[in-house]
């Protein structure tokens, strides 16, 4: 634990006001509040949704230019660092810090809704809206969300790595203005506001998700107030995680996390159904690359029902991604240090993205089989109900269901203490070591923002301020990017200076 006075300001004070401001408005006038989120969600949505494609779609070319590009041989750290985690264990930090709470809720809910309830393209409960639905979940899960988390990744490690800026996302900033003025303490905000609004989502539907797991197997209330209770458990449960520090509390979870999630894999893989499982699998991986760049830019211009898919599903996923950036990103980048950009941006992209498309083959798989084959109608669970009902049909579903429990409460506490230490980073000067004091705040502010949002509108309301808050960011990124590309000419065109002179070296010996 640090003991040290906590170094905050203007970024710390004026972050915590707005979001204060916003959590009383949302208890006093809870209808009023959501109902204002609703509009501006309608709003960014209907306006701005070819905005929220284009620029995510920008993000996995990007991606690919600095794989092939000159830049890729440049390492993300001093030219001596070497990387300080092995392969397996670099990996499994990826693939568990990006994911997270979402693998267990809509591996269920989001497969049975595109085949049942509202299919992407085809009619709803045909055989091509059961396929259809697999390659959305690929689209939503797969290339795209890495790639926006690997650009912002490469800026935080870049930057903080290799020029040894402190890790603000204003200093990110430093070739194209003076982070340590308004601006820079604006974008610093925004960037705060922004985390607090997509980890409080995901905290938002973990809690849901823990609540209605335990009404369908305890016959316990699925009310707000059940809700309540279990984010004030889970708060105290990760505020203490917190309080050990990185290397006891969250090192002993994050190993939890895996092992939890490699056994709920195999029992899935021994009593599901495994064989059309990997047929799936196979079948929508090769759909999902023939359709990439179909689905990539779908904006449906003259259909509202589809545009309102859209919306619902594939602008709600961008806009959640690009939220969940600067805290991913700063966190991708810690445990990338000493890699090459092109290694970084191959292992970002590539191997979560494998292990996703697995994963939801495997569990959306199972849904889609129960579903259609009429085990149950799992269409008419709520979402969060969803996976327990899929687990129910199978053999040792109570096994399986109390680990997805497990597994959810421990992949809540993991984000929530992971982003208490980020944004005490960000609300420090990008110290590496924020207060447990700043800490202790910003993970009941979190908490406290999840419990309003479900108050005033339940998993919606989570999801309009959200999408509201990811559209300034969304800017941030742009510029973030534009900084980045200008380090990186400098940093080439001092090489190729060098190189020049130490050329003409022997020239003028001689």
């Amino acid at each position: 634990m640090d003991n040290q006075k906590p170094r905050v300001g203007f970024v710390f004070y004026g972050a915590l006001v707005i979001l204060l401001i916003m959590a009383i408005v949302g208890v006093a006038i809870p209808q009023s509040f959501f109902n204002a989120s609703s509009v501006v969600r309608s709003f960014v949505s209907t306006h701005f949704g070819w905005y929220y494609l284009l620029i995510v779609s920008a993000c996995v070319l990007l991606c690919i230019y600095f794989i092939f590009s000159r830049y890729g041989n440049i390492r993300l750290g001093r030219p001596e660092d070497l990387p300080e985690y092995s392969y397996p264990t670099w990996f499994a930090m990826l693939f568990s810090s990006g994911m997270g709470v979402g693998l267990v809720f809509w591996s269920g809910a989001e497969t049975v809704s595109h085949y049942a309830t509202s299919a992407p393209e085809a009619d709803a409960g045909t055989e091509q809206a059961l396929l259809d639905s697999m390659r959305y979940m690929f689209l939503h899960w797969g290339i795209h969300p890495w790639a926006i988390y690997g650009i912002t990744g490469i800026c935080f490690a870049y930057f903080t790595f290799r020029r040894g800026a402190p890790g603000m996302v204003s200093a990110m900033l430093s070739p194209i203005m003076n982070e340590k003025g308004i601006g820079g303490k604006i974008v610093d905000i925004i960037a705060l506001i922004t985390t607090v609004s997509g980890i409080a989502t995901v905290l938002g539907i973990g809690v849901t998700q823990v609540s209605g797991g335990m009404s369908y197997l305890f016959n316990t209330p699925n009310n707000y107030t059940m809700q309540l209770i279990v984010i004030v458990v889970i708060t105290a449960m990760f505020l203490v995680s917190a309080y050990t520090g990185l290397n006891k509390g969250i090192k002993f979870l994050s190993n939890a996390n895996i092992y939890l999630t490699i056994i709920l894999f195999v029992l899935m893989l021994f009593v599901g159904p495994t064989l059309f499982s990997m047929n799936l699998f196979t079948n929508t991986l090769g759909t999902y690359l023939q359709t990439l760049p179909q689905m990539s830019f779908r904006i449906a211009p003259t259909s509202e029902n589809t545009r309102e898919w859209i919306n619902t599903w594939t602008i709600f996923y961008w806009a959640w991604w690009i939220s969940w950036t600067p805290f991913i990103g700063i966190f991708i980048a810690r445990v990338s240090r000493g890699r090459t950009l092109k290694e970084f941006t191959i292992g970002v992209i590539l191997v979560p993205s494998i292990v996703s498309f697995v994963w939801f083959s495997l569990f959306g798989g199972a849904t889609l089989n129960v579903q259609s084959s009429g085990m149950a109608d799992i269409a008419s669970l709520a979402p969060e109900e969803a996976i327990f009902g899929v687990f129910d049909q199978y053999p040792l579903s109570t096994v399986m269901s109390t680990i997805a429990l497990l597994l959810i409460v421990s992949f809540f506490i993991t984000s929530a203490d992971s982003a208490t230490f980020v944004l005490g980073m960000q609300t420090s000067n990008g110290s590496m070591n924020p207060s447990a004091v700043v800490k202790f705040i910003w993970g009941v502010m979190l908490s406290a923002t999840a419990a309003v949002l479900l108050y005033s509108g339940g998993i919606n309301a989570l999801q309009n301020v959200m999408i509201i808050s990811a559209l300034p960011f969304s800017i941030v990124m742009i510029l973030m990017v534009y900084s980045l590309f200008k380090a990186l000419r400098e940093e080439k065109d001092v090489e190729t200076k060098d190189k020049s002179r130490n050329a003409d070296k022997p020239d003028k010996a001689s």
